[in-house]
């Protein structure tokens, strides 16, 4: 296994570290499963076309590309409210 350095700000790591006690594991465990649960652009769409067929073969339906779109805009702004609302629970620093 190779090892890598990553620079990031102190309050990057110091988030980091927190997180990996909390959840007790390592950094070195974070970061693997950060990687591992991270998907690329590729993957996405891999993951998507690949839902697409399914619905169509399984149950008949056929995702057009505005739904598509819609479906998009709908988790980014749940996902924006999520971190928001994570932000104004967490304590002052």
């Amino acid at each position: 296994m190779a090892d890598v350095m990553i620079r990031v700000p102190a309050e990057v790591r110091d988030q980091l570290a927190a997180v990996a006690e909390a959840r007790g594991t390592s950094l070195r465990a974070l970061m693997q499963e950060i990687a591992a649960e991270t998907l690329t652009a590729e993957q996405i769409k891999e993951r998507a076309d690949h839902t697409r067929m399914l619905l169509a073969e399984r149950f008949g339906h056929y995702v057009s590309d505005e739904e598509s779109a819609e479906m998009r805009r709908k988790m980014r702004e749940a996902s924006a409210a999520h971190r928001a609302g994570l932000a104004e629970s967490e304590p002052s620093r």
